[in-house]
């Protein structure tokens, strides 16, 4: 996204909406390979806004844009391609279907109102599409459901329609069927089809609001097809009721129904409840509607940095209406754990775009339900809230997906570390599903990533932004403890020259249960120690377990008792008792055995019943312990464990590998436990 011209054939300028009942923005959602982004090529073409349609393996479509797309022939992050139906203004927004990018699906669907599902017509429905379907549900996302490649020679659209109501349920009924190179409508002209007109009529009558409708046809009578095409979008809308289309990209087939369909079946923006508001310090504001004229509530949905225009964002205006050269308020809240700090700041709008994949085409205004791009929003990142200055306000996030795949890098040069820093800033900023972790343990700076794909084109970005990097084995940061008491004799004594140091101290170590911190106690008999410098042997001590006893690693779990010590009346001081609190402490630590814990994590595993005994086997193999399973709606297990986190550095992508891309997990740190001797003689290696 930021060209302001088209090398693609590009014939149809962008025109601006006045009314949000003209708009429709629908997002198209499947797997990888289904032909979403073929799709969009081929309605372009169809609509005039293209010459000709782009290729995915030639690498010259509208909405793959990105090097890393052209690269990998698959969609790697949302773009928008606008088309124009009669007096219908359709927003197609293409998502990526592979699993690593699904923070780009749900900033889709935040931008949508409606889901169009692709899936093709000869490879059935497998579990990456379930889940996919069921994200969409989750939000409540009104779906239907297109059938492409139906050219391929094993394609059956009837068998995929079955398939798609054994995945999808009931409510997936078709609203055409295909006889050769050509579409028979069910509501229009379905006398060879009885039972799927009969289906698809009793379906759309069950949503009607009118509740003798089905009575009247039950008892023989017609209903007329004006009744049942409002009814339609009705049942539609309420996201229970799941029209089927069959297209063929290839040949065009269906793509003017399909037009049809979204344009007299989808709900506008004027039906979407829109997200909650706020002012930005936090009290709720009355619900806002899709009003032209009301208070202006947009929100950027994706941010991309383009080489030649710098920052660009993409907009979806909630109410009111985005105008050039206008001050507007930007505010970002509640991602500060991903690097994205609370930040308001006024910025000022220069140029309104219709965003054509990465082209920018100037329109004059953006009204309440469209979508647009904005250029040079310094502050702007995915998720932020824009609207008036006079009227400062912030709407509810979206679910972001966590980040579980660590990686590490490491800049080769001092150059390439002020490329990395700068480019990662940028980053950080355009991908919310991207967390940078610059860990002070192990002074590694790591990326968490969605998976191996997303690992790919964060790492590609990176380069192309000048940073020369390499990545290395992510480390854990383990803690030590002290296994048994010790004693230590701490004496730091320094008479020649200036100002003499004198401090002596004798401590105690004790190990204490984990997780109970750092105890200090005092034990001085007789002011052996002058009581102004028992806090000294304190610090000390502290600063030491900080430091750590032998490769920097933290101590934890002990208590410290100062039993006796001996001072001088002139030469004794703060940082001399210091001092010798720190030298007490590693006498003990040389006189006793130390153990190193590592760190645990409790995970939460959502799968397919069927995978149920692969994980917990594979859990026994990585040290886990299962804290118990519980049946979860949908035929599916949540399994509770505990698990060392060195065993979850690539957890994301076997979990991936042994449920078939339908597994998911949580993560967060619980505890620290010890490490098993033969690994603690490894790691300390």
């Amino acid at each position: 996204m930021g060209s302001k011209h088209s090398d693609n054939g590009t014939s149809a300028g962008a025109v601006a909406v006045d009314d949000p009942a003209k708009v429709r923005n629908v997002v198209l959602v499947g797997p990888s390979g289904a032909g979403k982004t073929t799709l969009t090529e081929a309605l372009l073409a169809a609509t005039g806004v293209l010459t000709r349609a782009g290729s995915v393996t030639e690498g010259t479509t509208v909405c793959d844009h990105d090097p890393a797309a052209v690269r990998q022939q698959r969609s790697v992050g949302l773009a928008v391609a606008p088309i124009q139906h009669g007096d219908i203004k359709i927003n197609l927004i293409d998502t990526p279907g592979y699993v690593d990018f699904v923070g780009e699906l749900r900033a889709g669907l935040r931008a949508a109102d409606a889901a169009l599902f692709v899936v093709n017509a000869f490879e059935g429905v497998d579990a990456a599409t379930i889940s996919l379907w069921e994200e969409c549900a989750l939000v409540g996302m009104p779906r239907a459901v297109v059938i492409t490649r139906t050219d391929h020679h094993r394609a059956n659209f009837v068998n995929e329609v079955i398939e798609c109501q054994a995945a999808f349920g009931a409510g997936v009924v078709p609203l055409y069927m295909q006889e050769g190179d050509a579409l028979v409508g069910l509501l229009t002209s379905g006398e060879d089809y009885p039972d799927e007109r009969a289906a698809l009529i009793e379906g759309i009558i069950a949503e009607s609001e009118d509740e003798t409708l089905m009575d009247r046809y039950l008892a023989g009578e017609e209903i007329d097809q004006d009744t049942l095409i409002a009814d339609l979008e009705t049942a539609v809308s309420r996201g229970s009721f799941h029209p089927v289309m069959p297209v063929c990209a290839a040949t065009g087939m269906g793509l003017v129904e399909l037009m049809d369909g979204i344009a007299r079946a989808f709900p506008s923006p004027l039906e979407h409840e829109l997200p909650s508001v706020t002012s930005v310090d936090g009290i709720p504001q009355p619900r806002m509607a899709a009003d032209p004229d009301g208070p202006l509530v947009a929100e950027v949905v994706r941010t991309a940095v383009d080489s030649y225009v710098g920052r660009v964002s993409l907009v979806r205006v909630f109410s009111g209406t985005l105008r050039p050269e206008r001050p507007v308020h930007v505010s970002g809240h509640g991602m500060a754990d991903r690097g994205h700090e609370d930040h308001d700041a006024d910025e000022r709008v220069a140029h309104i775009y219709s965003p054509l994949g990465s082209s920018l085409r100037e329109v004059p205004y953006c009204v309440a339900g469209d979508l647009c791009a904005l250029t040079k929003l310094t502050t702007a990142e995915t998720g932020d809230t824009v609207s008036a200055p006079e009227q400062p306000l912030l709407m509810a996030p979206w679910n972001m997906p966590e980040p579980l795949l660590p990686i590490a890098v490491v800049p080769r040069t001092r150059s390439d570390e002020d490329n990395l820093a700068r480019n990662m800033s940028r980053l950080v900023a355009s991908d919310p599903t991207l967390r940078l972790d610059r860990n002070a343990e192990t002074h590694q700076m790591v990326l968490w990533c969605m998976g191996e794909a997303h690992a790919d084109v964060v790492l590609a970005r990176l380069r192309a932004g000048g940073a020369e990097i390499d990545t290395e084995p992510v480390r854990v940061a383990f803690r030590e403890t002290f296994a048994g008491p010790a004693k230590g004799h701490g004496r730091h004594v320094k008479q020649s020259g200036g100002h003499g140091q004198y401090a002596v101290c004798d401590i105690v170590v004790e190990p204490l249960p984990r997780g109970a911190g750092f105890e200090f106690v005092d034990k001085i008999v007789g002011g052996s120690v002058p009581h102004q410098f028992i806090p000294s042997v304190e610090k000390g001590v502290r600063a030491q377990l900080e430091r750590g006893l032998h490769d920097g690693t933290p101590v934890v779990d002990v208590r410290v008792t100062l039993v006796d010590g001996k001072a001088h009346s002139v030469d004794s001081s703060d940082a001399a008792f210091q001092t010798a609190g720190a030298l007490a402490l590693k006498e003990a630590a040389s006189a006793a055995r130390t153990q190193l814990l590592e760190p645990m994590d409790e995970v939460t595993i959502r799968l397919p019943d069927e995978h149920l005994g692969t994980v917990l086997g594979d859990l026994s193999g990585r040290r886990g312990r299962v804290l118990g399973t519980e049946a979860d709606e949908g035929g599916r297990t949540v399994i509770r464990a505990e698990v060392p986190s060195s065993e979850l550095l690539r957890y994301a992508i076997e979990l991936r590998s042994l449920t078939s891309g339908t597994g998911t997990f949580t993560r967060h740190f619980s505890r620290y436990d010890p490490l098993p001797e033969a690994l603690a003689a490894r790691a300390s290696k």
